[in-house]
Order: structure tokens, then sequence, then C-alpha cells
């Protein structure tokens, strides 16, 4: 696969837009020197920026999707938004993924409808990545899909496990079923019949994942609805924010502990940026003909550079192929 890429960036999304995706778009041109990107806003704001830097072309927009418009009304209407122009552009081959830290569920919408599944998917789902002592583990689906079906969760499986070999690199992956015990009997009928099936059609299924085994190293991939999915990670992010918060009060109580905190300043800055949303820049959308990475709605110029990044990462890695190949055959 070339090593040369586009990637559409949304120029409105997030809540720091556009001056932040800007900046992480100029960063992360810098940064990779085959990639491309098309600017999608606004022709006051996209144009300027595209004139005075190479690699970079302007898309000018006419409408925006905001964070607080119902996702596939908005996406259906506002053909000429940032979101599905961007979107519109990886449909027809003009650019090999999208990115965009606004509205989660517009860009899961555009996704899906506009971008398209790929031929087997029945629901393509978000993904994210976590640390764990071992290695990091993919959590999926992580808020495309509140709803699900047991089979779903199947497709989940399958998606995020290519993911954690081809991204992660965990050649083999072991699936944990999020679930309130670790035997087959425990959890709801949905989780019942989600853990009956994955049994049987998933070699790589290892049982139930409680949620202290979600970031232990045990599993290398866990699958859950989205709803559960969402509220496991913004818990983790939120414990993450609360500890490192208490832990820099702490540390800062005496001269003993300043001393202490000066000596630990490179382990526990590592320790901070790998449970960082930032570091990532954005969950994939897994499932659909493309990549489309969401990022946070309150991504930094750091976040977007990452996010952009991930895009052309996850287009290199053929992971496109990779699951339209696994459908095909199943």
């Amino acid at each position: 696969m070339a090593d040369k890429v586009t990637i559409s960036v949304d120029a409105l999304g997030g809540d720091n837009a556009p001056g932040v995706v800007l900046e992480g778009v100029a960063a992360a041109l810098a940064e990779d020197a085959d990639l491309s990107v098309v600017l999608c806003g606004p022709a006051q704001v996209v144009e300027p920026f595209a004139a005075e830097h190479e690699r970079c072309t302007a898309r000018a927009t006419t409408e925006e999707i905001g964070m607080a418009e119902h996702p596939a009304n908005a996406v259906r209407k506002k053909k000429d938004s940032s979101i599905v122009v961007g979107c519109r552009l990886v449909k027809e081959g003009q650019a090999q993924g999208f990115f965009s830290a606004g509205s989660t569920g517009a860009c899961l919408a555009a996704g899906t409808l506009v971008i398209g599944r790929i031929k087997g998917v029945a629901r393509p789902a978000l993904a994210t990545v976590l640390p764990s002592p071992v290695k990091p583990v993919v959590l999926c689906d992580v808020g495309a899909n509140a709803d699900c079906k047991p089979e779903y969760l199947v497709q989940f499986a399958q998606m995020a496990s290519l993911y954690a070999r081809k991204i992660v690199g965990t050649p083999v992956p072991r699936v944990g079923l999020l679930n309130i015990g670790e035997e087959e009997e425990k959890g709801s009928k949905f989780a019942q019949e989600a853990h009956a099936l994955l049994k049987q059609e998933l070699p790589g299924f290892a049982g139930n994942a409680e949620g202290r085994d979600v970031m232990s190293g045990e599993f290398d991939v866990v699958v859950c609805d989205g709803f559960t999915g969402n509220v496991c990670l913004k818990t983790i992010e939120g414990t993450a924010k609360v500890l490192f918060k208490e832990l820099k009060g702490v540390m800062m109580k005496s001269i003993f502990t300043k001393l202490a905190a000066l000596l630990l300043k490179g382990g526990l800055k590592q320790l901070k940026a790998s449970v960082d949303p930032d570091e990532a820049g954005g969950a994939p959308l897994l499932g659909v003909k493309g990549a489309c990475i969401v990022g946070h709605g309150s991504s930094g110029a750091r976040a977007i550079k990452n996010g952009v990044l991930a895009s052309a990462t996850y287009v290199r890695s053929g992971m496109t192929e990779e699951i339209a190949q696994r459908f095909a055959t199943s």
C-alpha cells in the first residue's frame, strides 16, 4: 500500500475550532511528509490556511452541524456541512480517510450513511485503545451502538481483533466480553446470549471480563454494547484525571514530596501520557469503507495532530481492506 495518504479534516470540529484544528493540521503535515489534507470548512477559514501550507487544499463549505442537533437528521439535511463534505470526499475517492472532533453522533451518522458500511457489517462500531501493564487493550464499542443485538458483538469482536493485530501489534488477540462476573451464566439475557455466540464463533474468545479486568492485561480486546463501553471509557478517563489531580496535591505538600516528584517526573509523565486521550487523538469507526476517526470535542492542537496522523496510520495499515475481506468470507 502506498505511503502517500490524503485525509479530509473537519475545520469546524470541536469546542476550540477552528484555531486548534488549523494548528493541529499544520503540525501533522510537518510531521508526516507523505500526508496531504483536504480542509473542509468556511472559505474564509480554510482557503488562507491552504494557501500557506503545502500538501493542503481547501474545500469550502457553507453549513455546520452543531452539537445539539439530531445527528442523522442533520447529516441528511445539511449536505454542505464540513462533516458531510469531508465524508463524501472519502466516498468519492478524493480522500482515504476523514477526521473530526465535532459532533460524535453526526460523525457516526455521516460515516455510516455517506462513506457507507462495508458489505456484511451489520453495525459499525467505535473502538479505543487503553493501556495495561502488559500491552494496550482495544475496547469496542465505546458509543456507536447504545442498543445492540448479541450477534453484533460477535462482529465487534472480529473487527476489534483485526484492529488489535494491525494497529496495536497483538498477533493472537484474547477477547473478553464485558460482564458482571466471570461465569458463563452471569449477566443479563443479552450478555448470556452474546457469550454463547462468541464462544461458538470466535476462536480467540477467552470468556467474560469484569470491569476490573479491562485494563489488567488479561484480555487484548474487550467487547460490549456502545452504552456500556462509553460509560466504561468515561469512567476510566474521569478516574485518571482525579487521581493525577490528587497525586499532584500530595506531591506539593512538602520539600521532601517535591523532591520525590522531581525524581519521579519522567515516570509520572509517561504514566499520564498512557491514559491521556489526546495521545490517541480519536476513536476509529470500524466497519465503514474508509478511515473515519472521531476525536474528543475538547481536543487541543496536539489531539488534532494525533487524530489526523492516526487516520493516516489506519489507511496505511489496510484495515478497511482487511475488514472487507473478513466479512466477504463470513
